[in-house]
């Protein structure tokens, strides 16, 4: 329960240490000794702490770069702790640590997420869009637009089958699961998601669309960035005037094509370049 900016930094601190969290600050937090704010989450937490528990600033620098390096405590070091009335959890809790991470890293990783947050708080169309665009794994256009409670059904369909020792979940479908969870996420804020376009979508971006996200023909399951690329190629370098003519410009499989007709990127676009003349 963090309250602080400060706290923030004391979670990404414990998240990437070794020993510092599990069987430790967590175990600390569980019983009440300490909060989030007084257990040893960052290296530097270390030094400060002992220079105002009145330890000597070099000894206290020593101590925590042994103890950030998994060294522990000299004998002689914790008696100087207990003189200056160190808590015997926090000496406990310096005996356990194999490595700490160091504050500036953590204030760099929570600064970019205090950016990421706020921009998913009040622009939420644009995050979603600029998120897939940068991470689309397992991304899949044919169920985003069946809904959210198809959706819904998959992921619980999904977490059922995990549960069961008898199912297995393949690694597809454990990307699958993580961004559909963010997409009903979205869906449920209100965010709305444009159907794959052959003359509006992008080969991979998900871009804004009057307050909704186009997607892109790589949001298509089966359709790889490659085929994504030269169908974009092919729609830029001249009108298309059928799916015969969008088939050789951009050299689409007839299982590509098949995918497009199937998702309604293909509608209005008569098969051949033949014409009827009256």
């Amino acid at each position: 329960k963090p309250k602080s900016f400060a706290d923030l930094l004391q979670i990404s601190g414990l998240s990437h240490g070794t020993d510092v969290w599990t069987g430790n600050a967590q175990d600390l937090i569980r019983e009440g000794i300490c909060n989030i704010s007084q257990v040893i989450g960052c290296r530097d937490n270390i030094m400060n702490d002992l220079i105002r528990y009145g330890l000597d600033k070099l000894l206290s620098f020593t101590i925590m770069e042994s103890v950030r390096k998994g060294k522990g405590l000299k004998p002689e070091w914790v008696e100087e702790m207990k003189k200056n009335d160190v808590p015997d959890w926090y000496i406990d809790s310096c005996k356990k640590i194999k490595y700490m991470f160091p504050k500036a890293h953590a204030a760099a990783y929570v600064m970019s997420a205090i950016r990421l947050g706020w921009y998913k708080i009040y622009y939420p169309m644009q995050f979603y869009a600029a998120f897939l665009s940068a991470a689309p794994g397992g991304f899949d256009a044919e169920i985003v637009m069946r809904g959210r409670g198809y959706i819904t059904d998959l992921l619980n369909d999904i977490d059922r089958r995990k549960k069961d020792k008898n199912e297995t979940v393949t690694q597809k479908e454990e990307e699958l699961y993580s961004t559909m969870l963010l997409v009903r996420e979205s869906l449920a804020r209100g965010v709305q998601y444009l159907p794959v376009d052959l003359y509006k979508s992008d080969a991979k971006a998900y871009l804004p669309e009057n307050g909704k996200i186009r997607m892109p023909f790589s949001s298509l399951a089966g359709l790889g960035e490659t085929a994504a690329q030269k169908i974009v190629e092919a729609r830029e370098a001249g009108e298309i005037f059928s799916i015969e003519d969008l088939r050789t410009k951009a050299g689409l499989s007839k299982t590509i094509i098949e995918l497009l007709r199937s998702n309604g990127a293909l509608d209005g676009l008569s098969e051949t370049n033949q014409f009827t003349f009256f």
